[in-house]
């Protein structure tokens, strides 16, 4: 059995946390060239251009990619042949605060009734899953409120079927509208309930935007869902054209009989994640 202790986890997540704030994962980075080579309103093409350019300023490591550095949300697959030696959220945590106080990177969390800031950008949301194996993978997404704001989660029934899925994605979407800094890239959580929902939604933007479903029928709705917001013309920055946004994602999770629980995460074309196996 493998031991992890600490100090480990702490110095990976302070790389992390610089790291996916400065450099904008390469898969992203391509689609966007890809979609703005197709691009046929002048506005917008040279809107995608700008974020190509904005990526290699942050590249340089003087700035980050957005000044929105967002909240911390973590997702650990911990190997069920690992110690962890110690604490393992007051390691994730110390990594955060170190991360984004070397970093110079803005804190954002604050208490939500006084609205004061707590300096730290802690406690980082930390979602925990045992796995098989001798690994600790660590993925962090810096989530900005800008798109987070225009996400959901609705119940819909049964009766709601695809149709009211593909319905609550573009109505999302619509009264997002230029607001959360398209093209987005669009996580949907389908099944489970009220709280598994919305954490497959935010794992679905963990996926690398090329990939395809493994679930045939989910992979043909991810593209239909992307035909139909690009037919939305909102457009990079909202001036218009075909690219609203460059991926759409889907996960899925049994659910009960009586109920179709769905989520909506939105995802600004600035999607920070970066992941690390220790």
């Amino acid at each position: 059995m493998r031991t992890i202790n600490e100090k480990q986890i702490t110095e990976a997540i302070v790389k992390l946390a610089i790291d996916a704030n400065y450099f904008l994962p390469y898969d992203v980075v391509a689609a966007i060239k890809n979609f703005a080579k197709k691009e046929t309103n002048k506005k917008a093409k040279n809107g995608l251009y700008k974020i190509i350019e904005n990526y290699k300023k942050a590249k340089q490591g003087v700035y980050p990619l957005c000044q929105d550095t967002g909240i911390a949300v973590v997702f650990v697959e911990i190997g069920n042949n690992i110690h962890i030696e110690g604490d393992i959220y007051k390691a994730i945590n110390k990594g955060i605060e170190t991360g984004y106080k070397e970093g110079v990177l803005r804190k954002s969390t604050a208490n939500p009734i006084t609205r004061k800031n707590l300096q730290t950008n802690t406690p980082a949301i930390v979602h925990m899953e045992f796995v098989n194996g001798s690994k600790l993978k660590i993925s962090l997404m810096t989530k900005g409120a800008g798109a987070e704001n225009k996400s959901i989660v609705k119940m819909l029934t049964p009766g709601d079927g695809i149709e009211g899925v593909i319905e609550l994605v573009l109505d999302t979407i619509k009264k997002a509208g230029a607001s959360a800094c398209p093209p987005y890239i669009i996580g949907v959580g389908i099944g489970g309930n009220l709280e598994t929902a919305p954490l497959l939604a935010k794992k679905a933007l963990l996926r690398n935007v090329n990939d395809n479903n493994k679930n045939k029928e989910l992979a043909e709705l991810e593209q239909i869902l992307l035909k139909k917001v690009n037919d939305l013309k909102i457009g990079a920055f909202g001036f218009g054209g075909n690219t609203t946004a460059i991926a759409v994602k889907i996960e899925s999770a049994p659910c009960h009989i009586a109920s179709l629980p769905v989520a909506v995460n939105v995802q600004c074309h600035s999607a920070r994640h970066k992941t690390i196996c220790i």
